[in-house]
């Protein structure tokens, strides 16, 4: 590149600003053109896709990228087809542009009400996975948003063959090719600069590794939306259906373990403990999962001795940590001491409990006799999503259209001076 960093990302934000007043007042039949022609674009060019996606590969496995890591950086047919698929769903989803609700009449005669509208410019920082390029690009078009996508270098390839496609998208619908734009260079400098850009960037979402995510909320001078943790427990309460709760305790878990809902931590009450951890643990080893247990725990089945680090501990592999507590209000302390407030389930029949658990328990995601993995925006039936967020201001929880805008107030009148009853 022949300017610099700072001044190539200014020059991405600038373009972004402007096309964000573009798609910001776009028809809701434009932008489903503009995401339907992506999706034609996409079928027809999974050869280049495969190719491109075979260089990064290569890469990766050069640079010693760990198994894991390349598994989620490849772009099979099947995820081909799954991103034609969420273009297409997202198209299909209602529009909250514009929406208007609560319009009610005030003393003064004036009507007060809300409209939705875009948040703006959306800088979204990811790694590895290449199919985010187009779950991100696709909601913030359809939410009427501008995005400048920073995926990591490992898939630069795969990202520039994907936003081709996007671009053809856009000019099918004849909308400007800044509504989306992936950043160019793999220079790390770029995240510093798009994070530090308040007078481009509306809201940045990283989504990441710990360590992205708590460098861009410490160095961030535009607000984020994100989540740190997924530490994400499952109580079996004293009221538990049993067989119930070892099959959601085994989902919860083994669903993937990868996912920041996967549960790390199973609370099971003293009651049941012994009628129900033999059996679960036996399970959970069959499939080889790693068991850390309290003291309580492990008089009753073989485990590892926890400490208070696992309790902490995000694990996102094959390890599950286990505590015996006295009761309900036991393991609420435990979840909303240790938990990453992401998501938790109660397993109980007792309708008392489960009221006070969705009640107490502090997390954007409170479920009830159900494995915490569903914590996901396709499941919640938002379509997709582009991220999860366990901060209390604007977005909590899976973060799909709505959470890409907000409300402004409309106000209607027909010449009412304050001051001055209407007549």
């Amino acid at each position: 590149m022949t300017e610099s960093v700072l001044d190539y990302m200014t020059r991405l934000g600038r373009a972004a600003r402007e096309a964000s007043r573009v798609i910001g007042r776009a028809s809701t039949a434009q932008k489903n053109r503009a995401l339907e022609a992506a999706a034609q674009a996409l079928d027809a060019a999974r050869a280049e896709l495969t190719a491109a996606n075979e260089l990064d590969l290569a890469a990766g496995r050069a640079s010693g990228l760990e198994p894991a890591l390349l598994e989620r950086l490849a772009l099979t047919p099947e995820r081909i087809d799954g991103m034609i698929v969420g273009l297409r769903q997202v198209a299909a989803l209602p529009d909250p542009v514009g929406a208007i609700r609560d319009m009610s009449y005030r003393p003064s005669g004036i009507q007060v009400g809300k409209m939705r509208v875009p948040l703006g410019v959306i800088g979204i920082i990811y790694e590895s996975r290449p199919n985010v390029t187009i779950d991100a690009a696709s909601l913030c078009l359809k939410s009427g948003n501008a995005t400048i996508l920073r995926g990591g270098s490992e898939a630069i390839n795969s990202n520039r063959a994907i936003a081709a496609c996007i671009q053809r998208g856009l000019a099918e619908a004849e909308l400007p090719a800044a509504v989306v734009q992936v950043v160019e260079t793999t220079d790390r400098a770029a995240v510093g600069a798009l994070i530090t850009l308040p007078e481009y960037v509306d809201v940045i979402v990283p989504r990441g590794g710990r360590g992205l995510i708590e460098r861009i909320s410490r160095d961030a001078r535009v607000p984020v939306i994100k989540h740190l943790d997924g530490i994400c427990h499952v109580y079996v309460s004293v009221h538990a259906d049993l067989q119930k709760a070892q099959r959601i305790a085994f989902n919860a878990k083994t669903y993937r373990y990868g996912i920041c809902g996967a549960m790390e931590t199973l609370l099971v009450d003293q009651a049941v403990a012994k009628d129900f951890l033999p059996a679960m643990a036996a399970q959970f080893r069959e499939k080889g999962v790693e068991l850390r247990g309290c003291e309580r725990t492990r008089t009753i089945i073989e485990a590892v001795a926890a400490t208070e680090e696992d309790w902490n501990t995000e694990y996102l592999g094959p390890i599950l940590s286990i505590r015996v507590v006295e009761g309900l209000s036991e393991a609420i302390e435990h979840i909303n001491r240790h938990g990453s407030h992401h998501t938790d389930s109660i397993v109980s029949e007792n309708l008392a409990d489960t009221r006070r658990f969705v009640a107490e328990v502090d997390s954007s995601s409170v479920m009830i006799n159900t494995p915490t993995c569903f914590a996901d925006g396709f499941e919640y039936g938002l379509g997709a999503e582009i991220g999860i967020s366990t901060d209390k201001l604007h977005a909590r929880g899976p973060v799909g259209l709505e959470g890409l805008t907000c409300e402004k107030y409309i106000v209607v009148g027909d010449g009412q001076l304050r001051g001055q009853a209407s007549v």
